[in-house]
């Protein structure tokens, strides 16, 4: 059996990648749009009835309004519009016990954004774990590939190559339209203090969360937070979990953002000294920080194996399999 879904908005960049993950997808069918109906109301709700599944691929106004056209259909929304919803459910299955479940029952998923997912990711076990005490102020930094802007920022970065547009850091009014996310689902007291850059590449990212040992609870240790993070991922196809200070990740002492490209998969990493940790979370922007994240989303919202057209890798770089050093 196979089931059909509509992506509104396929002609944008998060649009495109979903379309070319799904045309391989063995059991899921697109419906297609006539591009002069794109934003005619009446075709787009015909295949919205049509459709098992609607991927929203559209501006966060837009895909409010979408939700409005037919609220009979099942929507999986790639936009900001609904993350913090109350009426829509966390489209993180990493997220906890009975998300998984809680996905594949729901009308209203809300795909993650693509920094919040390195960060839920890292610190919320942390603070389910007691590691990490949620009234502790978070800092985290973060880049990412130019395809994370939108059509606009791809074609300026593709049309020069002024030193300046290298690396850009942005966001210096501090409220970054994903911090309210990281916010809600990672189970902070406080919003983090989120610092983003853009790069001079075209996808992949690296999310990096900085802590003093002495700000973790009681006497944990930087293993501890390793441990905790090997054992909440330790059974997940797409989240793997390196050794302690992962030093064959690195080349020539630098981490590359862009070794996910392409895949669904997260790679979590512990850097430690006796006094300061880093989690590094590095994935694709586009892959586990959106079209890959919604085809697994989809995959759980129509009852298909999670991993059902998405490359499951084997295990790389120790993944899961180091031990921590018990001094650090």
């Amino acid at each position: 059996m196979t089931y059909t879904v509509f992506i509104d908005g396929q002609a944008g960049t998060t649009g495109l990648e979903l379309a070319a993950r799904l045309s391989t997808h063995p059991l899921i069918d697109l419906l297609a749009i006539e591009n002069r109906f794109r934003k005619d109301a009446e075709r787009r709700r015909s295949l919205f009835e049509q459709a098992d599944v609607v991927a929203l691929c559209l501006p966060d106004d837009a895909a409010r309004e979408a939700v409005r056209l037919e609220p009979g259909a099942r929507f999986l929304d790639a936009s900001t519009a609904h993350r913090t919803s109350p009426d829509w459910t966390y489209g993180l299955p990493e997220l906890g016990e009975g998300q998984r479940e809680a996905i594949h029952a729901s009308a209203r998923v809300a795909n993650p954004g693509c920094y919040p997912t390195g960060f839920v990711l890292s610190i919320r076990p942390l603070i389910e774990a007691g590691l990490l005490d949620p009234a502790l102020p978070l800092r985290l930094n973060a880049v990412s590939g130019y395809s994370g802007g939108g059509k606009s920022m791809i074609a300026k970065y593709q049309s020069c190559d002024k030193p300046a547009l290298r690396t850009r850091p942005y966001g210096f009014g501090l409220a970054h339209k994903h911090v309210p996310e990281m916010h809600r689902y990672a189970k902070t007291d406080s919003a983090p203090l989120f610092t983003p850059s853009v790069g001079h590449y075209y996808r992949g990212m690296l999310v990096q969360v900085a802590l003093f040992t002495r700000e973790l609870s009681g006497k944990a240790k930087p293993s501890d937070v390793w441990r905790a993070l090997a054992d909440r991922y330790r059974d997940e196809p797409f989240v793997h979990v390196h050794g302690l200070h992962p030093e064959n990740a690195l080349d020539d002492g630098f981490l590359s953002p862009t070794s996910r490209n392409g895949s669904n998969h997260l790679d979590l990493m512990v850097f430690a000294s006796d006094e300061q940790l880093l989690i590094v979370s590095r994935y694709d922007n586009l892959g586990k920080g959106a079209a890959g994240a919604a085809v697994q989303n989809l995959n759980l919202m129509l009852g298909l194996t999670e991993t059902e057209g998405l490359l499951v890798a084997p295990a790389t770089c120790g993944d899961g399999q180091g031990s921590p050093n018990e001094n650090v």
